[in-house]
């Protein structure tokens, strides 16, 4: 088992949190007892604070009051009616109907990526651009104490390594906002809130490249049970201990609240073959590819690259919008949509589009139609962003030193460029040193601002949602390039301009300070509030 924090309660407390908690000592555990609405709301909360699940439930929603019990009711009955459908006649659908939340503390950013893997879930994560990572809770930095890398010959240097990259990025972090705060001063118009929170935020952001793969981050999870078996048979055959730790810790506690969806995994003929499959397939494969591509090296790659998409798409496209409002057959739509002119197409796209009055007015599942797949080489910060996406399919690489790392270019200007360079050269020197001996635990060692290879490939629907939401003026400029990138090549490389032409809120503007007009928003809505209460 790995290390942990254990967080300390009192007695009175202690016995608060078992109502709604199934543990208070272990860094996993489930929600019970409480109505939906709570659950969803400590979960929002979560990931824009450093506090702990339980901790935040003591400190801003628990006030002395029961919460009603209402998903008590009637559970027995379910339960027998779950076990008899979901066991004896193996009817997988039936564990869509019932869910858990269960949080997931101290987990590395290793771990977060193989929960989030799964595309049928609702994750939300600790964000680095809102908490730092300066402190030292225990005594010690936050990150992952890989137990493989520690019992080894290199864990004395990985500790160490480690201790002086998050020691640099604490030493850095006001000197940041210090300098942030001079290149950018406060305006007439802004409270001391909205203009602290907006520096700090620019500071976090332009900082979080330091932080190792090892730094730990809570997660809060919704998924059905169905969700839950196969998120567990995945982890269950990674090759990394802390994955395979974590994934016992989630079962014993899903076991407490939906333990009927589980049976099957701990079953060797089912949930162990499962896991088995999936391990030996994923190292023959590794064993293929070190034998086939030995002698190949990575040629040089842009930041984003459209390798594949349909140079008829477009006809396909307007053939599907107009699918729905006919009686026509799918083929010969397109026969008859290929006699169309570009102009009486593009008015096509322009009528099933509509008026757009925000990004979150969105077209129907006609964009369903086409897909592209890109090829992108960005920062593991950016990656863990993107990753989140569900309505896509992602593959990624190992986490490597190898292709190089990102570095804001005005941190030199604000006077820790070179405590960001000196945690660059670290990492690459701990990784050099772990990785022929432990390749897979090696990744723990990248700092966050080293580049990663993943492939996205989506349909037109998913990549006006991506390229919208991740170009918005509030999003880490990281992100914003792969999206604005992506959006060109869909017009340019591609020639969809149709395509291009409906992501009518792909935002292209230069931001300096990117959370500004975020804080004040959300400074006109708290005030707007106070004079209404």
């Amino acid at each position: 088992m790995h290390e942990y924090v254990s967080e300390a309660f009192t007695a009175e407390e202690r016995a608060i949190l078992l109502r709604y908690f199934t543990n208070t000592d272990r860094p996993v555990f489930a929600l019970r007892n409480l109505p939906e609405i709570v659950k969803g709301a400590l979960f929002a909360r979560y990931s824009r604070t450093a506090k702990s699940l339980r901790r935040l439930f003591l400190d801003e929603f628990y006030r002395g009051e029961e919460f009603t019990e209402t998903a008590e009711i009637g559970s027995t009955k379910a339960s027998e009616l779950y076990d008899r459908i979901f066991i004896e006649f193996g009817d997988d659908s039936v564990a869509q109907l019932g869910g858990a939340h269960l949080a997931v503390e101290q987990g590395s950013n290793i771990l977060t990526k193989a929960l989030e893997w799964g595309r049928l879930g609702g994750y939300l994560e600790q964000s680095t651009r809102y908490v730092p990572y300066d402190d030292k809770p225990g005594g010690r930095y936050r990150y992952f104490r890989e137990p493989d890398i520690v019992s080894s010959p290199h864990g004395a240097r990985y500790e160490e390594t480690l201790d002086r990259i998050f020691a640099l990025y604490a030493e850095a972090l006001p000197r940041a906002i210090d300098g942030y705060g001079r290149r950018f001063p406060k305006q007439a118009d802004d409270t001391d809130r909205v203009y602290k929170s907006t520096i700090r935020a620019k500071a976090l952001d332009a900082l979080r490249g330091m932080l190792p793969a090892a730094t730990v981050s809570n997660t809060g999870i919704y998924a059905s049970g169905q969700s839950f078996e196969g998120m567990l048979l995945r982890m269950r055959g990674s090759p990394l201990a802390e994955v395979r730790d974590v994934a016992a810790m989630m079962l014993a506690e899903l076991n407490e609240v939906i333990p009927v969806f589980l049976q099957r995994v701990e079953q060797p003929s089912r949930g162990g073959a499962w896991s088995d499959y999936l391990r030996d397939t994923r190292e023959s494969m590794q064993a293929r590819a070190a034998e086939l591509l030995r002698d190949d090296k990575p040629e040089d790659r842009p930041l984003v690259t459209l390798v594949d998409w349909d140079p008829d798409g477009e006809e396909k496209l307007v053939a599907a919008m107009l699918y729905a409002v006919s009686d026509l057959p799918d083929d010969q739509l397109r026969a008859r949509v290929r006699s169309l002119s570009a102009e009486e197409r593009a008015r096509v796209v322009r009528t099933y589009v509509g008026e757009r009055g925000n990004r979150r007015h969105k077209p129907g599942r006609a964009l369903e139609a086409i897909s592209y797949r890109f090829d992108v080489l960005a920062d593991y910060g950016a990656f863990r962003d993107l990753q989140r996406h569900r309505m896509l399919t992602m593959e990624w690489q190992d986490l490597t030193p190898r292709h190089g790392y990102e570095m804001q270019p005005d941190l030199d200007d604000i006077g820790v460029g070179g405590s960001f360079r000196e945690a660059m050269e670290l990492s690459q020197g701990l990784w050099s040193a772990v990785e022929p001996d432990l390749p897979k635990q090696a990744q723990y060692a990248v700092c966050m601002a080293y580049r990663i290879r993943f492939v996205m490939q989506l349909n037109a629907r998913a990549a006006m949602h991506l390229i919208e939401l991740r170009s918005s003026p509030q999003g880490h400029p990281a992100y914003r390039a792969v999206a604005h990138e992506m959006h060109r090549q869909i017009a340019e490389v591609a020639g969809h301009r149709a395509v291009a032409d409906a992501m009518r809120y792909v935002d292209f503007d230069a931001v300096d300070l990117e959370r500004l007009e975020a804080e004040r928003r959300a400074e006109r809505k708290r005030l707007a509030q106070q004079r209404d209460a």
